[in-house]
């Protein structure tokens, strides 16, 4: 999932200053290298320099995949489609590829759970999948230098996006199952909220100085995109550099560390097919994480239903130009970023099914509020900053709580295969929504219909997790 979550994800975020980066000044480090604290996995052998090493360039990982994501995806790339004359529904389609890609994540889980190293198999999905945009780039280029019909380029966007996103899903699971490994469970909220942190400061700088550059690029916004495609695919490749110095985890000896309790079931999913793995897989029998599906469903799919049209709203109903777009969604990201840090701790010490409740009844509400925007100057510059400030705040705890409760309910053994089933049902929930939103946009009541009923479904989603319970081992 570290290209994309309906999480995921995307990510959109003030800070101090650069130092914030540095783990030796931070108390997260301290509490890592105490011994009273749970150690890593049993089959994880490296010492505590080796993982403070490996979180570090994790989180420069992050950084640069997230220049790759903003320029793939999100705002940027729904201006280049509409630049093409694209519809709601077009854009739509394209939003559920990265959803229906999800479908490959229980496949990824099981390939990877047959290969002796984490790390290889990442970086040659993740490398072959993040160059496949290079074609598109082409294109583009193409396009500018024949004068040939811009429209074609949403056809070449079409096929990049959907083969890029279904190879790159066959390696999210087993990258968020590494990074369980990884990260010792008791710091899991303060380490993935300074790593978003670190992603969401990288939104907050690039995204306002990236639309910037191709609103005012000399040969038009369809070529300036290619521009910064083309450099985000590089920073797409640099992050892979920085998983060398991450410590690798052989999944074959999890597979032969069993819980007891799992010690009676058929054969190791290493000596089954994808089908029986997954049929023999405990969670068939794990309401606890059954009911957590059903929120992660229920929840992709009314976030999904409106979420791709937030910007499309802005961009062609209020009539705003790209640089006011990326400006308010770096504002998104600046409170995404402030607060991060805020809700790991809180998440750390509270747990995560309280705060996704809390926070997820404002989320929920949140698309209503977009019915009294308009284009008058207190929408322009005060409503809609606002609405982006409470995105980001909102946003940072929901994607942060809804990634540490699946790996905290999820158990040990054949963890990449709970984490990609989630995934695919995800996925198709996420699609069907996007779909049904570019649809359902076109309608009488257009986007503030669509909103409305969102909002709706997104209160109803928060159900499930009344019923749920979270692990505090």
């Amino acid at each position: 999932m570290e290209d994309f979550l309906p999480a995921a994800i995307a990510t959109p975020n003030l800070i101090k200053n650069t130092s914030t980066l540095e783990f030796s000044d931070l108390q997260l480090v301290k509490e890592l290298v105490k011994p009273k604290l749970r150690s890593l996995p049993v089959d994880l052998d490296a010492s505590k320099d080796e993982i403070r090493t490996s979180l570090k360039a994790s989180t420069l990982d992050g950084v640069f995949a997230c220049l790759f994501s903003n320029v793939t995806g999100g705002v940027l790339l729904t201006n280049f489609l509409l630049e093409l004359g694209a519809s709601p529904t077009e854009i739509g389609i394209l939003a559920a590829i990265p959803m229906l890609a999800n479908l490959m994540q229980p496949i990824g889980a099981y390939f990877s759970e047959q290969m002796t190293s984490r790390h290889n198999y990442c970086f040659w999905i993740y490398s072959i999948s993040r160059s496949l945009w290079i074609g598109l780039a082409i294109g583009i280029f193409w396009v500018g230098k024949t004068h040939a019909a811009p429209h074609s380029l949403i056809l070449v966007t079409f096929g990049v996006a959907a083969l890029s996103c279904f190879l790159g899903a066959l390696g999210s699971a087993p990258w968020l199952s590494w990074m369980a490994a990884i990260v010792p469970r008791s710091l899991r909220g303060r380490y993935f909220s300074l790593r978003n942190s670190a992603a969401n400061l990288t939104n907050l700088l690039s995204i306002p100085a990236i639309g910037l550059i191709i609103s005012k690029w000399h040969g038009g916004s369809i070529q300036g995109y290619g521009v910064v495609l083309t450099l985000g695919i590089v920073s797409g490749i640099v992050s892979l550099f920085f998983q060398n110095f991450m410590v690798d985890v052989n999944p074959q000896i999890n597979a032969q560390i069993k819980p007891q309790s799992a010690e009676s079931s058929s054969d190791l999913v290493t000596n089954q097919s994808l089908a029986q793995a997954i049929h023999n897989t405990n969670f068939w029998q794990d309401f606890n994480f059954l009911k957590f599906l059903l929120y992660l469903n229920l929840w992709t799919f009314s976030v999904n239903l409106s979420a791709p049209f937030f910007n499309v709203y802005m961009l062609d109903n209020l009539g705003l130009d790209i640089g006011q777009v990326t400006l308010y969604n770096s504002l998104s990201s600046g409170a995404n970023l402030l607060l991060l840090m805020f809700w790991g701790k809180l998440a750390d010490r509270i747990g995560n099914r309280p705060i996704l409740i809390g926070v997820g009844i404002i989320f929920a509400i949140f698309p209503i509020l977009w019915l009294t925007t308009g284009t008058n100057s207190i929408s322009i510059w005060i409503w809609l900053p606002l609405l982006h400030l409470t995105s980001g705040a909102t946003s940072a705890a929901i994607d942060l709580c809804t990634n540490n409760l699946q790996i905290g309910i999820a158990p040990n053994h054949n963890q990449s295969i709970y984490f990609g089933v989630a995934a695919a049902f995800a996925g198709i929930s996420g699609a069907v929504g996007t779909m049904a939103g570019g649809l359902f946009a076109q309608f009488e009541y257009g986007l503030l219909g669509l909103f409305a009923l969102s909002g709706v479904l997104r209160l109803c989603a928060l159900l499930p997790l009344v019923f749920m319970y979270e692990s505090t081992i």
